[in-house]
């Protein structure tokens, strides 16, 4: 009897503990001081800003692109096509400096999270790095379809 409710406890707090996520408050944090939670765990503090990181040698600044990106502030900022598997032009999406977002011309809900701008058109999902740094991390996927691919910048 003992041992069945230890088991049944022990089973419940790992179902609590693995259905947990970062909160809002967590993520607003994380992305005003520059800190990812790799970098948190190595001494980015997230009560500094970004600056403050940086001078402290935790927060690396992504090297100044050209074009929309650069002069907007906005590192979403430009034009992106989305491509499938095979090279064909998916969708083309156009991002302007107040993170407004058409895909294909039809203005489209964008929201940021974890560092990425995540675009949803119906069944597809795009999801752009902020993090200009990252390669090959923009990408898009059509869950009714099965299919995915990449985005490029134009």
């Amino acid at each position: 009897m003992k041992v069945g409710g230890v088991l049944v406890a022990l089973v419940g707090l790992m179902a609590v503990t693995s259905a947990q996520a970062i909160d809002a408050k967590y993520a607003r944090q994380l992305e005003r001081s520059g800190c990812t939670q790799m970098s948190e765990l190595q001494g980015c503090d997230i009560t500094k800003t970004r600056t403050e990181n940086a001078r402290a040698g935790f927060v690396t600044e992504a090297p100044a692109g050209k074009g929309a990106a650069a002069a907007s502030g906005t590192p979403y900022a430009g034009r992106w096509v989305a491509r499938g598997p095979d090279g064909a032009t998916v969708a083309t999406l156009r991002i302007d400096s107040r993170e407004r977002v058409r895909v294909n011309g039809k203005r489209v809900k964008a929201k940021r999270s974890d560092g990425a701008l995540v675009i949803r058109d119906g069944s597809v999902i795009y999801t752009i790095q902020g993090d200009r740094r990252l390669k090959g991390e923009d990408t898009w996927a059509d869950f009714d379809a099965g299919t995915r691919g990449v985005i490029v910048a134009e």
